[in-house]
């Protein structure tokens, strides 16, 4: 039976799957064998993803306050971005442009995320634009930026891993986030190769590692140092490559002399001959990957720490080399291809920065329009949702693709600065918490009802193809957008074809750092997808970059000296326990989709915080007793999950769940100053066992 061939709408690995009509409505999903990515392996968020399009509270019409305080209410499209335009307007006569702010996510194809970013410069006039994607992959971006001059997520396909000697994977737990990754990592160690994983919890991915290293949350840079003291002590380090293909180093090994093994055993917890395994293995492996992720990333200081593990590999002569190298784990499904179009604070399409003349000037021309009247950077995601509803913040925020009452730190603080606006506006499928608070929501077409691209870790540009029409009374954000444009009298085309966008980003991106100039839809189907950069209808993309040189001014990689300072929030008497965050297998993000989607809410019901028996037994917290984690900012109220499998120091929540059992009530801020992350992975709490009547209703309620 013939389907319509696209891509799994969640993570950034970007599963082919088959959609077939099931029947009565219904799409029937089946996993491709022709995307290597996943050659015909499905988790199953990928499965269940048809259901989506279905779920029962699905939104199918505009919705509208009346006034403060009123209930949303449907209303007519002409009505909703009547009102939308008319709130706008006002607010920009009487305080500016960056009175309007708009709010993107990693999820949008690149067509919504290009156009999204024009229509914050030049439809509203305003800098105030960034996205859900400086939460995910922004440390890693920044810190491969400064050492290689480019942004990729992997060195390669991610087929090479399967050839790899040796994988140091850091902070990620890819068997629950991103299943089919495994079957790349199993077949290296089919093939004899060590998977080390460094994570305070045994994951289901550290389960199925040859070593774990278990560092104390906060200690990743003292961690990398300590692996590159014992390269250098044990003449592992490549010093022919080294000093062809880089530069820097001296500073980097004057560093790493002072992190000599016991010390970085006693700042992290990891015993030394964990250690000195980890990185013989690394090094005698004829090809290797120092992969790193959320949990390396989502720090104060998380552009050094990934500059701490780059610099390991660039010691061990892996980046340049075919088949090793370094890479980063990209997270949302568009992950990689939403922030080199123009939705971050700082960029224009092309992955190029805005406050560069010569950047400005050339999309300004695609454009159509003065390079002057573009605006100049704006505030950075946190910074931007800290700063709504305030004397200097902006006065209204429209969003799309994000749920910040959710995903945001200090989530409660976010919560009230969205209450305090003259206007929100959210596009979303469904009532999400944050559309919940809105003055309108627009109800958007989802993953299977629209065209795209979306380029996936590998830097694969893949095409992401409409099987079924969106129900009646859904536009796409392509449309929201030409609508709101045409509207406000924007100047300039605003097409509502994906393929008509696609073709001016192109022209937009040509000849910045991510040029898919060369790229064309016809390429992407003939070819199975096309990896960037690709300059010219002739070049055959570029799946391995910096096999000849670094796109550097002088061609070298970059080391760049780093020193561990600890987190930002370290524990004491008062909050004595580190928190760390993140995901589990069956929800995604902040839940708004996969919680919604039965097989998923019953595999993973509400949230919980793991504890290790011996905090449980001090604590007196009995496992599946309800809790209260505290930390500075707020608290949040979980079920107890018992487990030998995290360090006694230390207790995790997952984050996709909305209410009282919101990770992110207790979340730190504190930011990272290049790529300006928030410091997810860590921060300092306390618990205490509720009282058995509040613990069986907690318990009941989900």
């Amino acid at each position: 039976m013939i389907g319509t061939s696209t891509h799994c709408p969640y993570c950034a690995l970007q599963c082919g799957m088959t959609l077939h009509d099931g029947g009565r409505g219904s799409l029937r999903v089946e996993p491709r064998q022709d995307v290597p990515a996943n050659g015909g392996g499905l988790c199953q968020k990928g499965w269940t993803a048809a259901e989506l399009l279905t779920v029962p509270d699905r939104l199918t019409s505009p919705m509208m306050r009346r006034g403060r305080g009123e209930p949303l209410e449907p209303c007519g499209w002409d009505e909703a971005l009547d009102r939308v335009t008319a709130g706008v307007e006002r607010l920009r006569r009487l305080h500016g442009p960056d009175a309007v702010a708009v709010f993107g996510g990693g999820g949008l194809t690149n067509e919504k995320a290009y156009q999204l970013g024009k229509f914050a410069r030049i439809a509203l006039g305003t800098s105030q634009i960034d996205y859900n994607g400086r939460f995910c992959m922004s440390s890693a971006a920044a810190a491969s930026g400064r050492a290689f001059g480019m942004d990729r997520g992997l060195p390669g396909p991610v087929t090479d891993l399967a050839a790899s000697g040796a994988v140091l994977l850091a902070g990620g737990n890819v068997a629950e986030t991103m299943p089919p990754f495994m079957r790349h990592l199993a077949r290296m160690r089919d093939g004899g190769g060590a998977l080390v994983v460094v994570d305070p919890r045994r994951t289901a991915t550290a389960r199925q590692a040859d070593l774990h290293l278990q560092p104390a949350p906060g200690t990743d840079i003292a961690l990398a140092n300590g692996l590159l003291h014992l390269a250098l002590a044990e003449g592992l380090a490549d010093e022919e490559y080294i000093a062809a293909r880089t530069t820097g180093f001296e500073a980097v090994r004057t560093v790493a002399n002072a992190y000599w093994p016991d010390r970085a055993e006693r700042i992290t917890g990891v015993p030394v001959p964990l250690m000195r395994e980890a990185v013989r293995l690394l090094a005698r492996a004829s090809r290797a990957h120092v992969l790193t992720a959320r949990g390396s990333e989502q720090h104060a200081r998380g552009t050094d720490t990934v500059s701490a593990y780059i610099n390991l590999a660039l010691a061990l002569g892996l980046p340049g080399r075919e088949g090793s190298g370094y890479g980063c784990l990209t997270g949302q499904g568009n992950g990689q291809g939403g922030r080199e179009h123009g939705q971050k604070a700082d960029q224009l399409p092309g992955y190029r920065r805005i406050d560069d003349p010569a950047a400005r000037a050339h999309v300004a021309e695609v454009w159509g329009v003065d390079p002057e009247d573009l605006p100049g950077p704006g505030r950075s995601a946190y910074e931007l949702l800290s700063a709504l509803g305030t004397a200097e913040g902006p006065k209204a925020l429209l969003l799309f693709g994000s749920n910040p009452v959710v995903s945001a730190p200090r989530a409660a603080d976010v919560e009230e600065r969205l209450r305090a606006l003259d206007l929100l506006v959210v596009a979303d499928f469904v009532p999400s918490e944050t559309a919940r608070l809105a003055d309108v929501v627009l109800p958007t077409a989802q993953w299977a009802e629209e065209s795209g691209t979306m380029t996936n870790l590998e830097g694969r540009v893949l095409r992401r193809r409409r099987a079924v029409p969106p129900p009646d009374g859904v536009r796409t954000d392509l449309e929201i957008l030409a609508a709101l444009a045409g509207r406000l009298g924007a100047p300039g085309e605003w097409s509502t074809d994906p393929e008509a966008v696609f073709g001016e980003l192109r022209r937009a991106g040509a000849g910045g750092a991510a040029d898919y100039s060369g790229i064309t839809y016809e390429r992407i189907e003939a070819e199975g997808g096309v990896f960037w950069p690709c300059p010219s209808p002739d070049h055959p993309g570029t799946p391995r970059p910096y096999l000849d040189r670094f796109p550097t001014p002088d061609g070298r990689a970059r080391f760049v000296a780093v020193e561990h300072r600890g987190a930002a929030e370290d524990v004491d008497g008062d909050y004595p326990v580190y928190l760390t965050t993140g995901r589990v297998l069956a929800q995604y993000q902040s839940g708004a989709q996969t919680r919604r989607v039965r097989p998923l809410a019953e595999a993973a019901p509400g949230p919980f915080v793991e504890l290790h028996p011996d905090l449980a037994e001090r604590l007196g917290i009995e496992d599946g007793a309800g809790v209260r984690v505290e930390s500075r900012r707020g608290a949040a109220t979980v079920t107890a999950r018992v487990t030998g499998a995290i360090r006694p120091d230390t207790v995790f929540i997952p984050f996709h769940w909305a209410g009282e059992g919101r990770a992110n009530l207790l979340t730190n801020p504190a930011l990272d100053p290049v790529s300006r992350m928030p410091e997810f992975k860590v921060c300092a709490v306390r618990l205490r066992p509720l009282p058995a009547e509040e613990g069986a209703a907690l318990g009941a309620s989900r």
